[in-house]
């Protein structure tokens, strides 16, 4: 099969709204929480999330663009001209019809949804919809926008697994390669879900953090006083390439994907398998796949969400695939930092998991304070703290609602 390297990388964050910056805050340990300025929060529990900062529509689209677009595609068209320009492609000299995109979002457009539903309900039953209602909320629009935009013909859709969604687009885009259907792809995911419907949805489910008076601090991964997952939003975009392709053109090379999985839980629509039974068999999966031993990761980048039960099942499943190797291993939750982007969480992940990589750091798991006697304190979580240490492998895990696990290796470009 074909090699996969990544030549191109694109970031907008809560940590910053380009790659550099979005490194740089994950070394520093850096919260992205915020008091929610999107909407009116008076009357939800919830009151905080991980907005993006400083993001101006009119800095990246003419008005009218912006218009046809829902945040989520906004997003996604932001981050995959970041790595298209990142990977140094010539436009005029790649054969369009061998590029393709595979974009995520676990929700799509939430936000022209629940506008649109608004606007009728208020109003006096007359069905005045835009024309553009359905084409700005559908999850497949980004892929879709993203291709005609830059004119590529190759492989084009979306993947849709939850919060695991972009780490499933990543994986199709990454066989798709090795099977020699396409020689690149644009590929990553987006999410804008803090909103109303958003926040009101997962306040409903528990899941998202109530800890406003501590909201800076609250997305707090393995710490026995989580009480779940803060909303982020954003996207992240990879260029994988066929490294013939690659070297051809000579583009630089980040680093090397060698291994995916996919697994289901196949146990609760929301909760994860208390034992991490999926978890645990994707990373064989991922780890087989790379013919790699369980000896040579040196890092895992954890799903991590800051939830009781989602935290403690997939250390379980981490010390039933590693067994004394876990000690060794650093681990981290980088949502830490960033909430969970949903279906761009697995983007932006793999990208920190690539960015550990390159630099030899591993970005820490902050605001840790109160240790869980569910919690094996031996295993070293990188509390607080970024850690300097020798990464030539990395995994970097997601699973989403429906019992969804996705996870990828990356390695060290030796090429």
């Amino acid at each position: 099969m074909r090699r996969v390297v990544v030549t191109g990388l694109g970031a907008l964050t809560p940590l910053g709204n380009n790659l550099h910056e979005y490194w740089e805050g994950l070394k520093s340990g850096k919260s992205g929480s915020v008091m929610i300025t999107h909407f009116n929060t008076e009357k939800f529990k919830t009151k905080f999330a991980c907005e993006l900062k400083g993001y101006d529509p009119s800095n990246f689209f003419e008005r009218k663009e912006a218009n046809k677009l829902d945040y989520y595609s906004q997003y996604a068209h932001v981050a995959a001209e970041q790595a298209l320009v990142d990977s140094g492609l010539d436009l005029e000299k790649v054969d369009k019809d061998r590029v393709g995109v595979i974009w995520a979002s676990g929700i799509g457009g939430l936000e022209t949804f629940y506008k649109a539903i608004k606007d009728y309900v208020e109003g006096d039953g007359t069905p005045r919809f835009s024309p553009f209602f359905i084409p700005k909320m559908i999850s497949d629009i980004a892929a879709g926008s993203i291709s005609i935009k830059y004119g590529f013909r190759g492989p084009n859709f979306a993947t849709v697994s939850a919060c695991a969604s972009s780490t499933n687009a990543i994986i199709d885009a990454v066989n798709y390669i090795r099977w020699g259907k396409a020689s690149m792809f644009v590929t990553g995911g987006s999410e804008a879900a803090i909103n109303e419907p958003g926040i009101g949805g997962f306040n409903a489910l528990q899941a998202l953090s109530t800890n406003n008076a501590e909201f800076e601090s609250a997305s707090r991964p393995f710490d026995k006083t989580r009480d779940g997952f803060v909303m982020g939003e954003g996207a992240g975009c990879l260029i994988l390439e066929d490294l013939e392709h690659a070297k051809a053109r000579g583009a630089k090379i980040y680093a090397e994907v060698i291994g995916v999985g996919m697994t289901a839980d196949a146990y609760h629509l929301t909760a994860p398998h208390p034992e991490g039974l999926g978890a645990r068999n994707v990373m064989n999966l991922a780890i087989n796949d790379a013919c790699l031993k369980i000896e040579d990761i040196d890092y895992i980048n954890v799903h991590g969400t800051a939830t009781p039960l989602g935290d403690t099942s997939e250390l379980k499943a981490i010390l039933n695939v590693f067994g004394e190797h876990a000690y060794k291993l650093n681990i981290s939750s980088t949502k830490s930092m960033t909430g969970h982007l949903l279906g761009a969480a697995g983007a932006i992940e793999a990208i920190a998991s690539i960015m550990s990589v390159i630099e030899d750091i591993v970005p820490p798991t902050i605001n840790f304070k109160v240790p869980d006697p569910d919690i094996d304190q031996n295993l070293n979580l990188t509390l607080n703290k970024a850690q300097k240490r020798t990464v030539n492998y990395a995994i970097s895990n997601t699973f989403g609602f429906g019992g969804h696990n996705a996870s990828v290796v990356v390695k060290k470009a030796d090429i």
